[in-house]
């Protein structure tokens, strides 16, 4: 029998990445072919990081915001995915070539260990911040996140993992794995971002950076440097069911504005896609029960092998217009949970994130409704903290004045509302190849 082949894993805090999340997962992609796992963790980002992500990855995962809980979230085993040894790594580092040989033979030696570290300005002062950053490590056994740390599944877990703190946590963790060895400190470089030093100022940032290592040091308020630092506290978790309106998977019945385009199987095809990435993206928003309302109704052999593999509690949407379905979806949640607010959305806007859904859910709390507007003069959500029948009355749908007149509905009953950010559906093959291209970065 041959032995088993190494396995790393490749664990990504992200928060708010944007675009240039697409080019630096496509440039992992090499170590997925040679079987590393890309593990993402997204700290409720509410820009285009999570659908940006979906393609590039092995997991996509989300948990609330801080880069410890982000990366011990990641670190965790699955019933697929067991790994020998992990590698935290910054969405803004780039690694050297050789980083997999180098990581498996470094840890035939030590436990743990972290690369040498390049920042990516040409200015002479970042030549020798890199190399104080490098020397003092080397010195003292104190890794941080920006050296791209690695270490053996079972040490890391030995060492409790990252203490769930705003700042400093990469140097408590290596404080944890000195008891273990001193690290393994790579020659090879990887390559960082310079932003942080120069969005502050160069000295300004350096002289902040060691007075808050020294104020650590001396026992200050892990909570206290961060603030310092420029963190802002993760916001507080809010609960929210959520009800998904569907269309079953069915060709000529499934995105039939995209059939010109696609053709009818392709189109149906990409129906099913959107369910299960709208469910995806709910269940990891982590925030209540989800209930799916299938049309024509919940009888599709797709809807009940989602009930029967992944317990999705699917039920009939009703007959009626666009605003009649939704509200007997409404009437059916106050009925049975007054007190939790409900979140309603379709499966048209793929760029819909956890995040977003988080936001809404917070936005309920101090609002009677909340809105994400659609590019085209509709809504992607409605959020409700407690029954509007007069939101689902009255408007013109699929027509791009459905928003306005949901929010003079709101406004006529005193109602407050929060508005966030606007999101696109995908309703035209325009909107198709937009979504082809922001996933390829073509």
């Amino acid at each position: 029998m041959s032995p088993r082949r190494f396995k790393l894993r490749v664990v990504i805090p992200v928060l708010n990445e944007g675009a240039a999340l697409t080019e630096r997962l496509k440039a992992l992609q090499g170590l997925r072919k040679q079987g590393v796992e890309l593990v993402l963790v997204d700290g409720g980002s509410q820009d285009e990081s999570w659908v940006r992500a979906q393609p590039w990855v092995d997991r996509l995962l989300c948990t609330p915001s801080g880069r410890a809980r982000q990366m011990n979230a990641g670190a965790v085993d699955t019933a697929q995915s067991q790994a020998d040894a992990l590698l935290f790594l910054h969405a803004d580092t780039v690694l050297p070539g050789d980083a997999l040989s180098a990581i498996s033979q470094a840890l035939q030696d030590r436990p743990w260990g972290r690369f040498d570290v390049q920042l990516d300005s040409p200015e002479p002062p970042f030549r020798m911040i890199e190399t104080m950053m490098n020397l003092r490590s080397r010195l003292t056994g104190i890794a941080t996140g920006d050296q791209a740390m690695f270490a053996r599944t079972d040490a890391f877990r030995a060492a409790g993992g990252f203490p769930e703190q705003p700042l400093m946590e990469d140097v408590e963790l290596s404080k944890s794995l000195l008891k273990q060895s001193r690290p393994a400190c790579l020659r090879q470089r990887v390559r960082t971002s310079a932003r942080k030093w120069e969005k502050g100022g160069v000295w300004r940032t350096v002289f902040l950076m060691w007075r808050l290592r020294w104020a650590y040091f001396f026992g200050a308020s892990p909570a206290e440097l961060a603030l310092a630092y420029g963190y802002r506290a993760s916001p507080h978790a809010a609960p929210a069911a959520i009800a998904i309106l569907a269309k079953a998977p069915v060709p000529g019945m499934a995105k039939t504005r995209l059939i010109p385009a696609l053709g009818a199987w392709a189109a149906a095809r990409a129906q099913r896609q959107f369910i299960a990435q709208t469910l995806c993206t709910a269940q990891q928003a982590n925030l209540s029960d989800i209930t799916l309302w299938c049309a024509p109704n919940a009888q599709h052999r797709y809807f009940r092998a989602l009930q029967m593999h992944q317990g999705i509690a699917c039920l009939n949407q009703p007959d009626g217009d666009l605003g009649e379905r939704m509200q007997r979806c409404a009437e059916h949640h106050f009925a049975r949970r007054s007190g939790i607010p409900l979140l309603i959305i379709g499966t048209d806007c793929p760029v819909l994130s956890p995040g977003h859904l988080q936001e809404a859910a917070r936005g309920l709390l101090q609002h009677d409704a909340c809105l994400i507007p659609a590019e085209d003069g509709g809504y992607v959500l409605l959020g409700l903290r407690k029954m509007i029948p007069e939101v689902f009355s009255d408007i013109a749908w699929s027509t791009d004045s459905v928003l306005r007149q949901t929010q003079e509905r709101l406004t006529q009953v005193g109602a407050s509302v929060a508005l966030l950010p606007m999101l696109w559906d995908i309703d035209e093959p325009a909107d198709w190849q937009r979504w082809q291209t922001m996933r390829s970065n073509a």
